[in-house]
């Protein structure tokens, strides 16, 4: 069996009650290794998430056991769940809700999240002719397309937005910035998501 674990955007105390049940049950746990330096008790069944394709063949080899793969965030909001879902269609699964970053964030900006458009820039193009339709945006990001490379494109299309930048949310090390597709800096973000608004 296959259970996707959600643990929320880093903290514990973020974490939804009845996870360590998951935990204590787990023949194997899998994560990355931030992850899994969040459960120091569990290092004795604890597996670093290799690449995908090697996750997919360990997996497949092991699957009478009762697996336990960590998900940050929700693990059905661009995470890992999705994958394990498409890959395992015939398996026995459970997916266990985390909270996300995105959901995080507005929480912490004191935002409504009614009509809000969820994405994420991870492995995709955005379609920002598409996205600047929306109100307010909440996107994941990646290395590729972050917040500069955003900022950039809402000047390309000659139109203005407050961006907000979440980085390391409900890490110790949390950075909130806000600014507009003028002003955001052109450096390298930490782990984030990005708020777009014109409201």
């Amino acid at each position: 069996m296959i259970i996707v674990l959600g643990i929320g955007p880093g903290s514990d105390d973020l974490m939804i009650n009845g996870s360590s049940q998951y935990l204590e049950e787990a023949e194997t746990l899998i994560g990355s290794s931030r992850q899994l330096a969040l459960f120091p008790t569990f290092k004795s069944k604890a597996v670093v998430l290799p690449k995908l394709k090697d996750l997919e063949i360990f997996l497949k080899a092991h699957i009478d056991k009762k697996i336990v793969i960590l998900a940050s965030g929700d693990p059905l909001l661009y995470g890992i769940g999705n994958w394990v879902i498409k890959k395992f269609p015939g398996e026995k699964i459970q997916i266990v809700p985390g909270i996300s970053a995105i959901q995080y964030f507005f929480h912490r900006l004191k935002f409504p999240m009614n009509d809000v458009y969820l994405t994420s820039s991870h492995g995709q193009v955005p379609d920002f002719d598409f996205l600047l339709q929306h109100t307010t945006i909440g996107m994941v990001t990646d290395q590729v397309t972050g917040p500069y490379e955003i900022a950039q494109e809402i000047k390309k299309r000659g139109q203005h937005r407050q961006v907000f930048i979440g980085e390391m949310l409900s890490y110790p090390d949390e950075k909130i910035s806000v600014a507009t597709e003028l002003t955001v800096k052109k450096r390298n973000y930490q782990m984030n998501v990005v708020i777009i608004t014109n409201a």
